[in-house]
């Protein structure tokens, strides 16, 4: 995974990603509000009043005060086309690992969907491109090999991540250590986990 997308240097992708775009939460310091927040985080103010109900003044955010970047009761539904989507990346993009590290890639796949900062549905999330079409998320879009049917496991892995949904360590992304860096990964996001071949982060 990622290697049309983690190889460029860290530079050029900060110029893509602000830094912590990706955070689900941000800690009020003095003299911040929510406008202020939205406007570093690249989020509408509107779509921030409603992440966070319990702030009743928008202009007077308590310092220490946990604000949430992005909606916590978003839960996209999942069909049968979209699993199937799923299973084929899995196999694609973790065909020689083992049933964790499968079932890892899947929670990935979902934990971005329910992120704010991603597409909202399952093929959304999995042809995302960023550059105007040059750089994909995933790999196997761009070679093709998600094409290819998915293995038994690689299907009850994406079963598996669908019904534990929401739970793990909120991974989302990955890359394989033996094919390819990413300095952008180490020195950007936070490692939950390795598995394999696989270094997850957040």
């Amino acid at each position: 995974m990622f290697k049309k997308f983690v190889l460029p240097s860290a530079m050029a992708l900060s110029l893509l990603i602000p830094s912590g775009a990706f955070a689900s939460t941000y800690t009020a310091k003095k003299g911040d509000t929510l406008k202020s927040i939205a406007k570093s985080h690249n989020i509408s103010l509107t779509s921030l009043v409603s992440y966070n109900p319990q702030i009743k003044n928008p202009d007077s955010v308590n310092v220490g005060e946990k604000v949430n970047l992005s909606s916590p009761s978003k839960k996209a539904s999942i069909s049968d086309s979209d699993k199937e989507l799923m299973a084929r990346l899995v196999h694609a993009e973790a065909g020689g690992e083992t049933y964790a590290g499968k079932v890892a890639v899947a929670t990935v796949i979902l934990n971005r969907l329910d992120n704010a900062n991603f597409p909202d549905t399952i093929p959304g999330v999995i042809y995302e491109t960023y550059e105007n079409g040059k750089i994909f998320a995933f790999e196997p879009v761009q070679n093709g090999e998600i094409k290819k049917y998915a293995d038994k496991d690689s299907i009850r892995a994406v079963d598996e991540a669908v019904r534990d949904r929401g739970k793990g360590k909120g991974s989302l992304f990955f890359y394989n250590k033996e094919t390819s860096t990413s300095k952008w990964i180490e020195e950007n996001r936070t490692v939950t986990i390795t598995i394999g071949n696989h270094t997850f982060a957040k």
